[in-house]
């Protein structure tokens, strides 16, 4: 039996979907982060589960040579990263065998359509183009960071090694502006505080234009020295194009409210993927990886394989990135998405690089589609993009039912990708290839994008 606070001796035998090394004991699996395969470990035990337990690492016995000396100095506390204590190659190792257990296990399929990751063949550190950041009182001092592991414990952070450098910037006057004036944030110690009003910070930048968007989100817009907040931006951070306050006065997870009042520049600022253009504003959703997004959005036009005389179904798209890239080979792409905003967007960006042969609609995918179908509009290939939960199987039947001649499935969970692979196999479909794209390093995540054929 194994007992919590006691310490053992274990072999790392594997690593799970998070990255955390596995040991067992009698075949009972503990779970413990930091510890890579191959290593010897003497680990405590911090939980106890039915099924499986958590362990701590107490000494490393014998060291792994992928082992790596994490960068930052706030690896173990924050929750932003997991796997930086990887070198590089482990890490895109680490993440194909993640991706190839699920295409067994889940989706009953061959490990050999799985490709090796494509990485990012530059530094793969500050890649991300966005950030969010909890506002926060810890022990009475104001503190802007990520969330502790499975906590709403705020980390406070002078700098993150995946953010763009202007984070940093941004979230350093921020917090003086707070600490200056007193400005109650709406977390402390890890709670929601009623009397709070400032709830997070988020940081945009454009990866080819450079141009910088702050947003304050906060429960009110009456925020004293507002104006002061402004102007301390604008004189210390290059590149400001919008300055946002965003209002949301609700205590849920939901980082963004609804209300956008812009109190500096324009409502949105402007990046590029490959050669279209795309207007972000505050509420947009945009891949997070500008030079992994190319990479990932080129592999699916490379398996739609289209001649330009193709007719295309994009769903759950969102703003209508992806639609854009196929209207450069396609005859006609209809981009589908529920939520109104998006397709609003994607309309507007459409009309901004003068692609004349998209048409956008809103409403579900697995409603819409099957309504175009019925009108007549037969599609040759199927492009899918869902969120993590994967795509509903209204949607799957009705691709089964129309039977387009090639599938292409973007997806950004292994487990939700295998499980659907699965249902299209049945539908008749064959997976041909499933290509992971490094899309988030020091991170368990990996994107996947996956091309299937007619049988």
């Amino acid at each position: 039996m194994i007992e919590k606070n006691k310490e053992y001796i274990l072999d790392i035998l594997s690593q799970g979907y998070e990255g955390e090394g596995v040991a067992k004991i009698d075949g009972y699996p503990i779970f413990i982060q930091g510890a890579l395969k191959g290593e010897k470990i003497r680990t405590k035990i911090i939980k106890v589960k039915k099924t499986y337990a958590y362990g701590k690492i107490e000494e490393i016995i014998d060291s792994s040579e992928d082992r790596e000396v994490p960068k930052c100095s706030n690896y173990k506390r924050c929750g932003g990263c997991s796997i930086q204590h990887m070198n590089y190659k482990k890490q895109l190792d680490f993440k194909w065998e993640r991706v190839k257990d699920c295409i067994d296990k889940i989706g009953g399929l061959s490990k050999d359509i799985v490709k090796y990751p494509i990485g990012m063949e530059s530094n793969p550190y500050r890649y991300r183009n966005k950030v969010q950041l909890p506002i926060g009182k810890v022990n009475g001092e104001v503190v802007i960071g990520f969330y502790a592991p499975r906590s709403h414990n705020i980390i406070d952070l002078d700098y993150c090694l995946i953010q763009d450098n202007v984070a940093d910037e941004v979230a350093k006057f921020t917090k003086e502006w707070i600490k200056k004036n007193n400005i109650e944030p709406a977390t402390l110690d890890g709670k929601f505080n009623a009397k709070g009003i400032l709830k997070h910070l988020m940081i945009r930048r454009g990866f080819k234009t450079n141009e910088v968007m702050v947003v304050l989100v906060a429960t009110t817009s009456n925020i004293p020295h507002l104006k002061e907040f402004r102007d301390l931006i604008l004189e210390n951070i290059r590149g400001i194009k919008s300055i946002v306050l965003n209002i949301n006065s609700k205590n849920t997870n939901v980082i963004l409210g609804e209300e956008c009042i812009t109190l500096y520049g324009e409502d949105t600022i402007q990046d590029y993927i490959g050669e279209f253009k795309f207007n972000i504003s505050p509420l947009s959703f945009f891949q997070v990886n500008p030079i992994q997004t190319e990479v990932l959005y080129n592999k699916a036009l490379e398996y739609a394989k289209l001649t330009g005389c193709e007719t295309v179904f994009d769903a759950y798209c969102g703003t209508g990135t992806i639609t854009l890239f196929l209207s450069q080979k396609a005859r006609k792409v209809y981009g589908v998405e529920i939520i109104e905003p998006a397709i609003i967007n994607a309309r507007e960006n459409a009309k901004l690089n003068n692609v004349d042969n998209a048409e956008f609609f809103v409403g579900k995918s697995e409603e819409v589609i099957p309504n175009l179908i019925n009108e007549g509009i037969k599609a040759d290939v199927i492009v899918v993009d869902p969120p993590r939960k994967g795509c509903d199987i209204k949607l799957l039947e009705a691709i089964g039912e129309v039977k387009p001649e090639r599938v292409v499935y973007v997806s950004c969970d292994p487990s939700t990708l295998a499980r659907d692979l699965k249902i299209l196999e049945a539908q008749g479909y064959k997976t041909v290839e499933v290509q992971p794209v490094d899309m988030f390093p020091q991170t368990s995540h990996v994107e996947n994008v996956a091309y299937l054929i007619k049988k």
